[in-house]
């Protein structure tokens, strides 16, 4: 009876030692953010070569560029207007536009219209009546220094100047548009000075969009002066 006792408590030690509980199993799980990325639209976004101008100071320079520049193209625009109306053949006051007279008491020119009338006579004649009899001689003045192809005045009487303006011919239209020609050079170069002093005022850096809208602006007004040669060379007929 004792050895049974013995047997069973010898077998339930042997079956404690083997049965053991299952140890706990932690699973590490990688986790992920649950919010998605947003993509960021490029709807908004502005190329390099279309963006603005932002600098306040860059902004006043490319004003006053821009002004000056078309002043002086739109000058040569209503200059090879007169030369077209003379190459055509056309007689109108509007020939004489250039001439700025100098008066003793004026620190500036005036134009020909606010000291004198002119007028057309037989469509191939022009004549200057002065308000003040006493002017006439500097308003014979400015019409030869204005220089303008085919003009010569001629003192009809104490109170008038006429000036014949004959149908050119061909070689006198050739000669308009050679003027237009030289002209356009001159606007040129002064667009292109206009563009050089902007740049040196500015100091602006390399590849900076400022040196580029500041050569688009120069390209702009010398293709300008380009164009208005080109239909006046069209309406000369020159080749």
């Amino acid at each position: 009876m004792s050895f049974l006792r013995l047997a069973l408590s010898t077998q339930r030690r042997l079956v404690r030692s083997t049965v053991r509980p299952p140890r706990s199993i932690t699973v590490l799980a990688r986790t992920y953010a649950s919010a998605k990325k947003q993509s960021k639209s490029t709807s908004t976004l502005v190329p390099g070569s279309k963006q603005p101008i932002t600098d306040v100071a860059a902004q006043e320079e490319y004003t006053k560029a821009e002004a000056t520049m078309k002043t002086a193209v739109e000058w040569y625009r209503k200059d090879c207007a007169t030369i077209e109306s003379r190459a055509s053949g056309r007689i109108t006051p509007a020939l004489l536009s250039p001439v700025r007279v100098k008066l003793p008491d004026m620190d500036s020119g005036m134009r020909l219209e606010e000291v004198a009338t002119v007028g057309v006579r037989e469509g191939s004649t022009l004549l200057v009546t002065p308000f003040e009899e006493d002017t006439l001689k500097f308003i014979e003045q400015a019409l030869y220094d204005a220089k303008i192809s085919g003009v010569v005045p001629q003192r009809q009487d104490s109170r008038t100047i006429r000036i014949p303006m004959p149908k050119p011919t061909v070689e006198a239209r050739l000669a308009l548009y050679t003027t237009a020609q030289r002209k356009a050079e001159e606007i040129r170069v002064q667009v292109r000075k206009q563009h050089q002093a902007s740049l040196k005022r500015g100091k602006y850096a390399k590849h900076s969009i400022e040196l580029e809208e500041f050569q688009k602006l120069t390209d702009r007004y010398v293709a300008e002066v380009d164009k208005v040669l080109a239909s006046l060379k069209k309406a000369t007929g020159a080749k």
